[in-house]
Parts: C-alpha cells; sequence; structure tokens
C-alpha cells in the first residue's frame, strides 16, 4: 500500500472543509475520482498526480477556426501554481504554460469572465483583465517565454511564467554524473573515492583558545535558544574555528564550547559549535541500543550548529533543475519495481510543470538564509531492510507549493510547511494522508536521526540511527562511513521554537543524533553529506543594494559565481540542479 485508502466520502469531506470546490457541478464525483486517481498504481502525468486540483476551460473564437484555454489551480488552498493550456483550432498543437501566483495569499486567478482571451486577477476587491490569446494570437506568452528568465513577467509582474532553465552544477556532480552515466562500474568508482578521499576531508579540528569563565560557558542569550549541557571536564574549553565564515556578536573569536552567539547583522539567527565528547553524558540519547558509541576522531570534531527563530522566518523549499527527479531510485530491487509505470508514483517526468533552482524574483529581497535539500532521488531510496520491501522501495517524497511531485511515504523522517506557515518535523504515517490539502512545501530524507513521541513528551533517537542498511544511511549494510554530513532539527521551548541547522564535519549518524538531542532537540533528520555543495549554507543581508554573503564554512562560497569584487550566491542568482530551503523574515520583523 502507498498509504490509508480514503474514502470517497471522507475525501469530499476533507475537501468541503478545506473549503475547496470544482468548477465541475458534480463536485463530490471529481474529488472522489481524483483521489482514486492519485493513489492508483498506474502511468499517470504529473497533473494527474494531483488530488485537489481545480480546472475550468473556456472556448473562444478566432478568425478562421475557434479555440479552447484551460486554466487548472493544481492547490486551491495554496494557490500559488497554476497550468495554463491553449488549444488554438482543432488541428492545432496545445500549448502548456506553468503560471506562479506571487501573490498567492491575496490574490486570485481564474479565467475572463467579460471576455474570453485571458485571465482575471483579483486582489482586494479590484480586477484587472489580462489579455493572453486574443483572436489566438499568443505573443506575450511567447515574449516571456522566450526571454530566457527563470520567470518570464506577465500582466504588469502580477504573474510570472515558469520556463525552462539550465542549472548550475558543480564539477564534482559534472564528475560523478559522467561516471555513473558513462563508465562501466562508475558507482563502484565513486563509491571507492568518496571512502578513500572524503572520509574526514573536511574535518573541522579544535584549536584551542584562551581558558574562558567557565559559569559563562553555557549561559544563556536573553533571546537566543537554550545552551547544550557541556560536561564538567569541558567547561571552560574554548576553539578558534579555523574556517567559519559567519561573523558572530559579542565579541571575537575564540569562542565558548557550547554557547549561542548572534550572527551578527542578522536578527533571530544564532551560531554555536561543539565536540560531540563535550556534551554532559546526562544529555547522550537516552535509548543507547539505538546510538552507536563514537571513535576518537568523530568525538573530537566540531560541528556547527546555526539556530533560526521561527517567529521572525517563513520556511521555503524549491526543486532544483533536475533533482530531485521522480522517475525509479536505482537502488529499488527489480522484486518491488513495477517496469510497466515510469516511476514509483506512475509519473516520470514533471513536464509540463517547471521545475528552475531559484527563488521568484519577489522573493529574493526578503531571504536571509538558504541551504542545500535532501538527496538525489538515485540515493533517495531503501534496497535493504523492511522499507525496500514495501511502496516500491519508498522513495522519499516532496511536495512543492502544494504540488506533490512525489508521495510522501509513511515512515519518512518528513519537514512540512502547512499553508498558515506552521513547520513542522515528523515522521510521516498514512494517517497523515488528511493534512495533503494543507502541505505547502515538504521533504523526506530517509528514517529520523530523534523522533517525539506526543503521548509522552520525550524525544529518543530513531531506531534505524545505527543500522546502515535499513536506515539508508550511507549505502551498504558493511559500510560505515564517517564523513561531512547535515542535518536538521526543531527545538520547542516553551513559546519559542527555532529551526537548527547542523553541520558536522565529520561523523557518523550515531554523531548526529548525540549532538541534536544534546542541543534539546524535540525531532531530527539528515540532509545530505560527503561535500560542501551538498551540506551548503549560507546567510544574507542588503547592503548598498547589493546581496551581502556570509557562508557557514568559507569553502563554500566556491559553489557560488564571482564577477569582479561582485558575489552571485546560490540558489538566489541562478538556477540550480539541486534542491533547497529557503527562509524569508517574515514582513513585520527588521
Amino acid at each position: 500500500m502507498i498509504g490509508m485508502f480514503l474514502s470517497p466520502t471522507l475525501v469530499v469531506g476533507i475537501l468541503r472543509a478545506a473549503d475547496i470546490s470544482f468548477a465541475n457541478p458534480n463536485s463530490a464525483d471529481v474529488a472522489a475520482s481524483q483521489w482514486v486517481e492519485y493513489q492508483a498504481y498506474a502511468p499517470k502525468t504529473i497533473i494527474e498526480l494531483q488530488p485537489f486540483r481545480r480546472g475550468a476551460s473556456v472556448d473562444f473564437p478566432m478568425s478562421a477556426d475557434h479555440g479552447t484555454a484551460t486554466l487548472v489551480n493544481l492547490n486551491p488552498l495554496i494557490n500559488a501554481w497554476f497550468l495554463l493550456t491553449v488549444r488554438l483550432g482543432e488541428n492545432v498543437k496545445t500549448l502548456s504554460y506553468h503560471l506562479e501566483n506571487p501573490l498567492p495569499q491575496t490574490q486570485t486567478l481564474e479565467l475572463s469572465h467579460t471576455y474570453p482571451f485571458g485571465i482575471q486577477l483579483s486582489i482586494d476587491g479590484r480586477t484587472a483583465e489580462c489579455n493572453l490569446w486574443q483572436d489566438g494570437d499568443v505573443a506575450a506568452l511567447q515574449q516571456a517565454q522566450r526571454s530566457d528568465l527563470p520567470y518570464g513577467p506577465l500582466c504588469g509582474d502580477r504573474l510570472f511564467l515558469r520556463n525552462v532553465v539550465a542549472g548550475t552544477y558543480t564539477h564534482l556532480e559534472r564528475v560523478t554524473a559522467f561516471l555513473r552515466g558513462h563508465i562501466w562500474g562508475g558507482e563502484r568508482i565513486v563509491g571507492f573515492v568518496r571512502k578513500q578521499f572524503y572520509e574526514d576531508a573536511f574535518i573541522e579540528k579544535a584549536v584551542p583558545g584562551a581558558v574562558s569563565n567557565a559559569s559563562a560557558v553555557t549561559a544563556a542569550l536573553p533571546d537566543g535558544p537554550p545552551p547544550p549541557q557541556i560536561g564538567a571536564a569541558f567547561a571552560a574549553l574554548s576553539v578558534i574555528p579555523e574556517h567559519l565564515g559567519i561573523a558572530v556578536g559579542l565579541g571575537a573569536l575564540p569562542l565558548e564550547m557550547g554557547r549561542w552567539y548572534p550572527v551578527h547583522e542578522a536578527p533571530g539567527i544564532f551560531l554555536s559549535l561543539v565536540q560531540p565528547q563535550t556534551v554532559s553524558a546526562a544529555k547522550w540519547p537516552s535509548n543507547k541500543s539505538t546510538v552507536n558509541p563514537l571513535d576518537s576522531i568523530e568525538a573530537a570534531a566540531v560541528d556547527y550548529m546555526v539556530a533560526l527563530d521561527l517567529s521572525q522566518f517563513d520556511v521555503g523549499f524549491a526543486l532544483g533543475t533536475d533533482h530531485p527527479r521522480v522517475g525509479w531510485s536505482e537502488r529499488v530491487l527489480d522484486s518491488v519495481r513495477d517496469r510497466t509505470l515510469a516511476g514509483p508514483d506512475g509519473v516520470g517526468s514533471v513536464a509540463p510543470l517547471v521545475v528552475n533552482g531559484i527563488v521568484s524574483p519577489t522573493t529574493i529581497g526578503r531571504v536571509a538564509v538558504s541551504f542545500a535539500g535532501g538527496f538525489k532521488r538515485e540515493h533517495g531510496a531503501f534496497r535493504f531492510g523492511a522499507l525496500a520491501q514495501q511502496n516500491h522501495g519508498t522513495h522519499y517524497g516532496f511536495i512543492e507549493q502544494g504540488v506533490v511531485f512525489s508521495k510522501l511515504q509513511p515512515e519518512l523522517a518528513t519537514l512540512i510547511v502547512m499553508d498558515d506557515g506552521n513547520v513542522q518535523m515528523k515522521t510521516w504515517t498514512a494517517g497523515d494522508d488528511v493534512l495533503l490539502p494543507h502541505v505547502k512545501f515538504a521533504r523526506q530524507n530517509g528514517v529520523p536521526l530523534l523522533e517525539y513521541d506526543a503521548k509522552t513528551g520525550t524525544t529518543s533517537p530513531g531506531s534505524l540511527v545505527n543500522n546502515w542498511g535499513a536506515g539508508n544511511w550511507s549505502g551498504s549494510n558493511d559500510e560505515r562511513l564517517r564523513t561531512l554530513r547535515a542535518g536538521l532539527c526543531l527545538q520547542v521551548t516553551g513559546k519559542w521554537r527555532y529551526l537548527m541547522f547542523g553541520y558536522f564535519s565529520t561523523a557518523t549518524p550515531s554523531a548526529m543524533a548525540r549532538v541534536f538531542q544534546a542541543y534539546g532537540c524535540r525531532y531530527a533528520m539528515h540532509l545530505d553529506m560527503n561535500a560542501l555543495e551538498h551540506t551548503y549554507f549560507a546567510i544574507y543581508s542588503i547592503k548598498d543594494g547589493t546581496i551581502a554573503v556570509q557562508h557557514l564554512i568559507e569553502g563554500m562560497a566556491e559553489v557560488d559565481r564571482k564577477g569582479g569584487d561582485e558575489l552571485a550566491p546560490r540558489f538566489l542568482s541562478f538556477p540550480d540542479d539541486r534542491d533547497f530551503f529557503y527562509l524569508t523574515r517574515k514582513r513585520d520583523t527588521p
């Protein structure tokens, strides 16, 4: 089973509660049939994978023929993405355009009622007509499409056409892609190189600083997150980070172990560094049977935590131009792969929708943080353990702007952003499918590092943290790879909620679980690993009309583009092939 089967009656009830209606007067039947279509193990398009879509069509006259325009709101509760198809005459190919509404909370789109040649835009009781195809002339759409911009402006910039663009690949990704795609045994070569050369390649070692006042080491900032408990033997330790690229307040280096520092000129963002060995034994994971002992190398490696105050930020997620894909992962077993399907959800391509690896132009000015997302599809499924045997290998799911690109699978760690902006991290269940109409963004990436039990109010390591194969941590049952890794966690303390990014310079999942739990995280999940571009994290501020960038680690700047003294940051200035998260400042914060 993909998940719990919801009856048509229950589906209609969910849609009515969500105030989702359909152009078809028999809306209950439409809702039920679209849900059945969504659940079915059958070939389908990416549009047919959208269970909550709502569409309407209009015929329009042409000088020698007639045409038809259809506008589909892909998720009416999110109200951000639309598919416009225009058929110009009986024998002309239908043209498809992926439209983005830059003001989804206040602006609505529908086919024009006054004349059938365009779209009517409504905001605050005011409407405007946008003529896009009168008498078969689609020049405005074609001009936006030929602009070579990721977002082609339409209707006086009140609407954008999402265009297909080429994503930027790093040198490392080009080489590994070549090996995997063109060299026999290329995957083995990539694995060998990773094991021989990446293990500890980015390790951050502690350079001792001056001995600090032990009583101040774990002092909490008045407006920052609570610190972890540091063992007595390390209570006075301060270190000079070798490659830190972020400037912190409260004085210069060295930095005290475990203490939170406000990031310079970045309200609501805090930095802390820690070595796993310094964490008080009382704060180690409660269930030690699922956490391996740490070796001396990862225990002493310096790791960084960045806390993001969710009262000041909204969280977004975007797919890259190429990754993660929607087809089959090569990791899945032949016994669970249905070769009649192009992918585990019946979809092999995102077309006619467009994923373009860059934030919307109306959002760039408010972006405060971005960081790399999760694993590519080729690594985002299971080969070993129970999850390899169910749901076609349990491919990791993802949703952007309420549009399902890959179904969210039970038992996987999931970051969710709801339509009201609420950020959640949880292990997805079949019953959670009832949330889908309200999910704006979601990304799954394996099994949890930490799980929260709402009944007992306790957090413990995920059951597969120390199970390499079944947990899909690094690719094989016997490989125990210690490497650069990144992860996310959610800390909830009273009214405060922090999303925390963890950069682990060399670690196993066991070290990640120990550190995240020591920092009081309620839930934690893995992101990506092995290289700086895969664990990329940057903080932005606007200075003199330009974007100033602080990278968590200095070497991450190599992924950005340079033009003289100017730096064009990844995800904001040019399309990227990989998916990513971004945080924007709420409009009522500094």
